[in-house]
C-alpha cells in the first residue's frame, strides 16, 4: 500500500470487459489490434527531452506544490506457470513446477524513484473502471501540498480521455514501445524471479495472496525499491 509498506488487497465486484466503445468515445484495449502505422499517436505522448517539459508545464500549472514524479504500471500474475533462472548441477536440467491455468489477478502500482515510495494495490482485472479506482485511492494518499506527476505507458485503460483523473494528478504517457523507459518493469522482474515463479495456484485467492506476500517481502527493504529504479537519467530530474 502506498507510502506505509504493504500491498492492499482491495475487493471489488467482477468488472465485466467490454470490446466496445469506452466513455467519450476511447475504444476499450480489448479491441482488435491495428498495424503500429494505423495506431493514433497518444495526445501528450512524450518525444525527446519531454519529460523535462511536461514537468516544467505541471509545476506552472500548480504553483505552490510540491512536484512529485511518480512511474506507475501492472503485472498479470496467473496460474499459468512461469520458469525462471535458479542454480542447479552443471550439465542437468533443472526440476520446476509448471502450471497451466487461466486465473489471473493484477498488482497495480505506482512508485517514486527518488525516494522508494510506493502505492500499491492487488486487484481482478485492468479496466478504465479499475484505473479510476486506482488513481483515486493514489491521490488520496499523496501530502495535500503534493502534486503527482505520474508516467505510464500507451495502455488503453491509462487514456486520460476515458478515465476521471484528480486535481492534483498530472499523467505524461511515455513513448509507445519503450518498457525500458519504465523503472517498475525492473520491479515485475524481481518479483517474478524471486517469488512468483515455478508455483502453483488452485485458485485466484491464491494469487492474490501469493501477490501481497511478494510485494511485502519486496518493501520489506525499504532501500530495494529506489535501487531497483532510480535509474540516473531521472535523478537528474529531480524527485
Amino acid at each position: 500500500m502506498p507510502l506505509d509498506r504493504g500491498a492492499f488487497r482491495q475487493k471489488l465486484s467482477p468488472f465485466e470487459h467490454d470490446a466496445g466503445a469506452a466513455p467519450n468515445g476511447v475504444l476499450a484495449p480489448e479491441g482488435a489490434p491495428r498495424a503500429p502505422e494505423a495506431r493514433r499517436k497518444s495526445p501528450g505522448a512524450l518525444r525527446k527531452k519531454g519529460l523535462r517539459a511536461a514537468l516544467k508545464a505541471a509545476a506552472a500549472a500548480h504553483p505552490g506544490k510540491h512536484l512529485q514524479l511518480w512511474f506507475q504500471d501492472e503485472a498479470r500474475i496467473g496460474n499459468k506457470g512461469r520458469v525462471c533462472h535458479r542454480w542447479w548441477l552443471k550439465g542437468e536440467r533443472a526440476p520446476g513446477l509448471v502450471q497451466q491455468g487461466y486465473q489471473w489477478a493484477y498488482i497495480f502500482s505506482a512508485i517514486r524513484p527518488a525516494t522508494g515510495e510506493d502505492f500499491t494495490l492487488v486487484l481482478p482485472v485492468v479496466s478504465a473502471a479499475v484505473m479510476d479506482l486506482f488513481l483515486a485511492q493514489f491521490a488520496a494518499a499523496l501530502p495535500a501540498d503534493a502534486h503527482a506527476v505520474l508516467v505510464l505507458d500507451g495502455a488503453g485503460w491509462h487514456d486520460a480521455r476515458a478515465l476521471t483523473v484528480p486535481g492534483n494528478l498530472t499523467l505524461v504517457p511515455l513513448p509507445a514501445y519503450s518498457p525500458e523507459l519504465n523503472p517498475v518493469e525492473r520491479i515485475w522482474l524481481y518479483l517474478r524471479e524471486r517469488f512468483l515463479s515455478l508455483r502453483f495456484f488452485p485458485d485466484t485467492e491464491a494469487i492474490v495472496e501469493a501477490s501481497c506476500r511478494a510485494w511485502n517481502a519486496l518493501t520489506a527493504d525499504p532501500t530495494r525499491i529506489r535501487s531497483l529504479c532510480a535509474y540516473p537519467w531521472i535523478a537528474k530530474l529531480g524527485s
